[in-house]
């Protein structure tokens, strides 16, 4: 869905933004950086844009008039007239540092980019990347002088560790644009002042969100609303929802409970941890919608089943429940599985 083969970068300019309960204060450029081409473009673009991958996308909101978000505000000016870039971009800065106010957050450098001929389902599109970079990494440089070698070091930026990025899609605008965000810096809650605070965005509800939102609801209710559950049966359970996930192009909560969950009981308590769920953590399911492959193989990790013995042993479990059977040894006081299987590598 998202390529940036052909993207260009057509304007840039660079700020530096302190932490604002340190006072440290903001430091605004008036002029666009100069692209030269060649080699720095390509690593500019590849420091900006190789971080945004899959279909995890946003929009802006806010909760009485979509212009009172100020990141949408300022962008939805450059979109209207990019002469206004220098100016919104620094509005942008002024915006992220009055965000900046908790003691955690790290001063840094804040980049506006102008960026052309991205493309979102075989339609080429314009956008605005928006990102910031918060930490430096030490580089040796070995220079050749007088026939010898000589060894110094320089701290800089890792162009293939963005800390902060988001891309506005120039697409979508009556529903808040479509949005692109990363964060890799801080997951704790101080952190989100740059989704939450800053950008104001929430998740745009679509396949790959519906998809990725069930899929993580049925692992939750396994591991915590079947937590009696023999752990074999929880592993099984767990195996023949991601396959069903896999294999199916649509999904249907009613077909979901018949073909893998069956037990009428197990569906009654399904059907009440996901209404507290949706309650709790805030999202949206529907009961019918179209597969997201990207939500289902981003998830395949998550669906190891492994059942930890002691610390001895750990069983991964990936098919079929009737070759793990789970029985006690009364002479040994102790719990056993039995596997069966054909061969072994």
């Amino acid at each position: 869905m998202l390529n940036f083969n052909d993207a260009e970068l057509s304007k840039i300019i660079v700020h530096k933004i302190g932490n604002k309960t340190e006072e440290e204060g903001v430091t605004l450029s008036e002029d666009l950086f100069k692209l030269q081409g060649g080699m720095i473009n390509d690593l500019l673009l590849q420091f900006f844009l190789s971080p945004f991958k899959g279909e995890n996308f946003y929009k802006f909101f806010h909760e009485t008039d979509i212009n009172l978000n100020e990141v949408f505000n300022y962008t939805e000016k450059i979109f209207s007239d990019s002469e206004d870039f220098i100016e919104q971009s620094q509005n942008l800065a002024k915006h992220l540092y009055e965000k900046s106010d908790h003691p955690k957050i790290k001063s840094g450098e804040f980049y506006t980019v102008e960026i052309q001929n991205c493309v979102i389902e075989d339609e080429p599109v314009n956008a605005i990347g928006i990102f910031k970079t918060e930490n430096k990494d030490t580089y040796l440089k070995v220079e050749e002088k007088d026939k010898n070698y000589g060894i110094d070091y320089e701290n800089g930026i890792n162009i293939n560790k963005l800390d902060k990025g988001c891309i506005i899609f120039n697409i979508e605008k009556d529903d808040g644009y479509l949005i692109s965000m990363v964060d890799n810096v801080n997951k704790s809650n101080e952190a989100q002042y740059w989704k939450d605070n800053f950008l104001k965005i929430k998740p745009r509800e679509d396949n790959y969100y519906f998809t990725k939102n069930y899929l993580d609801m049925c692992k939750t209710f396994v591991e915590k609303g079947l937590k009696d559950m023999e752990k074999n049966d929880q592993a099984a359970l767990k195996n023949d929802t991601y396959n069903f996930f896999k294999e199916k192009d649509e999904f249907k909560q009613e077909e979901f409970e018949e073909e893998v969950i069956s037990n009428p009981d197990i569906i009654e308590s399904f059907r009440e941890y996901k209404d507290i769920y949706e309650e709790e953590k805030d999202v949206t399911f529907n009961n019918e919608f179209s597969v997201s492959t990207n939500a289902v193989d981003g998830a395949k990790r998550k669906y190891k089943s492994v059942i930890k013995l002691d610390k001895n042993f750990h069983i991964y479990v990936h098919g079929d429940q009737e070759m793990i059977k789970k029985g006690f040894d009364d002479e040994k006081n102790m719990r056993y599985y039995t596997l069966y299987f054909s061969s072994e590598s």
